[in-house]
């Protein structure tokens, strides 16, 4: 788990290091809207709430994007209220059942310990919080929860990836980190990160 893989999606919240502090910080992606006609545009890049970006799609056609980061505006859309004709404020509100943008890798983090809130450019596994390093390669986690799954899992004798909330992760460890000389030291790792 040195790196990202794609048949795994991410959680829309992850935890990070911050980038300013390296205390844990909070990342959640950004949450990207088709402007779909050009006279739009200049209420989006004026707008305060919202990041405006040409961006380009898999096919190599470029697109106008309205970004909008919950994590700076108190976790919701509930601050969107004006909007051009046409768009709702909903259509920027995450949901499990609509694909998100993440492979753009935008979103915001806020730090409780320094208290920075900004824009981040997500730089994965690089920026995980939860991360240990083992024979030169590093062993990451997505949160606090999956950390505890992977420690857990790691330890244990009985490795059964199906009882765990986050099994489908877990199927995809390296098995460096799953052999019998390192579930020792690796746990002790975990566990260490997870204090």
């Amino acid at each position: 788990m040195s790196e990202a893989y794609d048949y795994n999606p991410m959680p829309h919240k992850l935890d990070m290091q911050c980038p300013n502090c390296k205390a844990h910080a909070s990342f959640e992606f950004g949450e990207v809207v088709k402007i779909s006609l050009k006279k739009d545009i200049p209420f989006f890049q004026q707008s305060p709430l919202f990041e405006y970006m040409l961006l380009t799609d898999s096919c190599g056609h470029k697109w106008h994007g309205a970004f909008y980061f919950a994590g700076l505006h108190g976790g919701s859309v509930t601050s969107i209220s004006e909007l051009p004709e046409g768009y709702r404020r909903n259509m920027w509100e995450h949901s499990q059942y609509k694909r998100s943008n993440h492979q753009l890798d935008i979103g915001s983090f806020s730090c409780s310990s320094c208290k920075s809130q900004k824009f981040h450019y997500l730089n994965w596994p690089e920026d995980a919080h939860f991360q240990i390093e083992y024979k030169g390669k590093i062993l990451w986690a997505y949160n606090r929860e999956s950390c505890r799954e992977l420690q857990s899992f790691i330890a244990s004798n009985d490795r059964k990836e199906n009882k765990y909330n986050w099994a489908s992760f877990l199927l995809h460890i390296p098995s460096i980190f799953k052999s019998k000389k390192a579930r020792e030291l690796v746990s002790k790792k975990l566990t260490k990160a997870l204090s």
